[in-house]
């Protein structure tokens, strides 16, 4: 079980680079060259939507430290607008102007793609399902781990 636990733990990080570069390569063949891959799919996960900056993280679209940096960045590039809340001036909100948009649409159209391909090549649907289920699973636990220390324990701890 140990080794089975470690190599999922190890595809799923080796996936996620895999996938951004993914990203990386569809934007160099868009000819877009303002925008990294990570910042791309910020955009993409934030969408039609407008939120705090707060929110980009709390959601999951941003999983890096330097969350900061790339809003100033998407925002000096024209793909992001960045608002002080009406409501409470405290709060600065984020939404995307057209150009951030018209990214958006480029990379849902990637997207298609991949459904595509996956669909008439490789046939996943059901195997994705599975391991969906299973990730989400992985996921509670985890969350359940940091929240509850649910089984964490050092040795010592143990007797």
């Amino acid at each position: 079980m140990k080794s089975e636990y470690l190599e999922s733990i190890a595809l799923i990080e080796r996936l996620h680079r895999q996938f951004l570069e993914v990203v990386k390569n569809e934007l160099e063949r868009l000819g877009v060259q303002d925008i990294n891959n990570v910042q791309a799919l910020i955009l993409y996960n934030i969408g039609e939507d407008e939120m705090t900056v707060g929110e980009l993280t709390a959601r999951g679209y941003y999983l890096g430290s330097n969350v900061s940096y790339n809003v100033r960045k998407m925002v000096e590039n024209g793909y992001l607008v960045q608002e002080r809340s009406t409501h409470d001036r405290r709060s600065v909100r984020v939404r995307l102007p057209e150009k951030g948009l018209e990214l958006c649409a480029k990379i849902d159209e990637m997207f298609v793609r991949h459904v595509e391909d996956l669909d008439t090549s490789f046939a996943l649907v059901e195997e994705l399902e599975v391991a969906n289920k299973a990730l989400r699973r992985l996921e509670r636990f985890w969350i359940s781990a940091l929240n509850f220390g649910l089984r964490l324990r050092t040795p010592a701890a143990a007797d």
